[in-house]
């Protein structure tokens, strides 16, 4: 059989598998299991555990657990209310204020869990209905919650940026770093476009906006900005000691995790209940990724054995288009398909086909993997199987699909312009990982 029939057959095979509703990794296995039966025969099944055992023994993947880890401490904890009352004094009377607010804490809330899902549901739950309840805008409310939450993946810490960096055998600390000016950019530009809506039409933000903004003094203020403290702490051990070149991306999520029980503790918010429960979700979230990743390898081991990555990459050489040319198909690609198939099984499909392209592009790996990053969060809230939308809506059950949908759209754009603007301008993504 032909190299492309071979790959086309098996992405077809795979993806059709993934619509079924199947789990990830029960289609990885049956492709998997039946690829090696076709290809290598029974005594294939040596390699198809060699490679889980290759694939879950690999130690930048502890980085996983803990970042999650610290996440769900904070959460749990509840001191993730105390940075909510702290930014609302700071934010004071801005008109749309609460949309600066939505944005700001989900910047925050990003540098603290690399969760889309989580920041989705939980500002869904507490800052959503405290929107409507003053008057402003349903739609744009649920567009800014759903764009702040995305912004989780993309600023470190990120589970999807150690699966990658993993898989694609890129640097995990640079990739993590990569991502702090991307975010800190989209983080901007939501929060123009909010305000601009907001300016052409104030109705947006409700009659009483300003009304009802806290009235923080001065030493009010400084209080609130001693209160967050510790959360500087924590991502300043996740961020900063990765920047400086200290501690790895698995130690800074140890130091992470630490910090993360010292403010719990700051706030007297820590219980044995509440690490068990934090202990227990981590190692249930680590445990499905896992086995997704050990299921996946198998399918890209699969393509190199057959020679179909290999074959992809001659027949790219012989084109007559230009990189750019190219890596706008190989963005457009995985964009629609976001749409219809989980993001992190796309990434595990997508990785060993790319991968061996970007010699051939000429492409700086930490700038190509960050836009895919990019590409695939964006997909969390692009319609209609987006995966944070859903998050969001289980959180506010009584909002109707068609509203998220319709909401999304105009931050979906500005995701858009911005990969633009860093695909044009590679050293927002290459710059801090150059100190490392």
């Amino acid at each position: 059989m032909e190299w492309w029939a071979i790959l086309t057959a098996g992405l077809c095979l795979l993806l059709a598998t993934f619509m079924t509703g199947a789990p990830i990794f029960v289609a990885f296995l049956l492709i998997n299991i039946t690829g090696v039966l076709i290809v290598l025969g029974q005594p294939g099944f040596g390699m198809v555990a060699n490679s889980i055992f290759e694939t879950t023994n690999i130690a930048d993947l502890s980085a996983i657990p803990l970042f999650i880890l610290v996440g769900e401490l904070l959460f749990r904890s509840g001191t993730i209310d105390i940075l909510f009352e702290s930014v609302d004094k700071l934010v004071g009377k801005v008109r749309g204020r609460q949309y600066v607010l939505c944005i700001a804490l989900s910047t925050i809330f990003g540098a603290l869990s690399g969760a889309a899902m989580g920041v989705a549901a939980m500002m869904g739950r507490t800052l959503y209905p405290g929107m409507t309840s003053r008057g402003y805008d349903s739609k744009l409310s649920i567009g800014a919650i759903l764009a702040g939450a995305s912004l989780a993946p993309i600023i470190p810490p990120s589970v999807l940026v150690i699966i990658i960096g993993t898989l694609a055998n890129v640097s995990i600390a640079g990739l993590l770093i990569a991502g702090i000016l991307p975010g800190l950019m989209l983080s901007t530009m939501f929060l123009v476009y909010t305000l601009g809506r907001v300016r052409m039409n104030p109705a947006l933000s409700g009659e009483n906006d300003r009304d009802d903004a806290p009235q923080a003094t001065f030493w009010e203020k400084i209080h609130a900005v001693v209160r967050v403290s510790p959360f500087a702490i924590i991502i300043f051990c996740v961020m900063g000691f990765i920047l400086l070149g200290v501690a790895t991306p698995s130690e800074s999520a140890a130091t992470g995790v630490l910090g993360a029980l010292a403010t719990a503790a700051y706030y007297r918010k820590l219980s044995f209940k509440m690490v068990s429960e934090s202990l227990y979700s981590a190692a249930f979230i680590t445990a499905m990724i896992l086995i997704i990743m050990a299921s996946s390898k198998m399918f890209s081991q699969l393509l190199a054995f057959t020679g179909s990555t290999g074959q992809l990459t001659q027949v790219v050489t012989t084109l007559d288009l230009s990189p750019y040319v190219m890596l706008f198909i190989m963005m457009l690609i995985p964009f629609i398909l976001c749409m219809f198939i989980d993001q992190i099984a796309l990434m595990l499909v997508m990785i060993p086909i790319y991968q061996p392209l970007l010699i051939t592009l000429g492409f700086d790996e930490i700038w190509f993997w960050l836009l895919m990053l990019l590409n695939v969060t964006v997909g969390g809230i692009t319609p209609p199987f987006g995966y944070t939308m859903f998050a969001f809506k289980g959180a506010a059950a009584d909002v109707p699909l068609r509203d998220i949908f319709s909401a999304t759209w105009p931050f979906v754009g500005i995701f858009l312009v911005g990969m633009l603007i860093i695909a044009m301008f590679p050293g927002l993504a290459t710059w801090l990982p150059a100190f490392l």
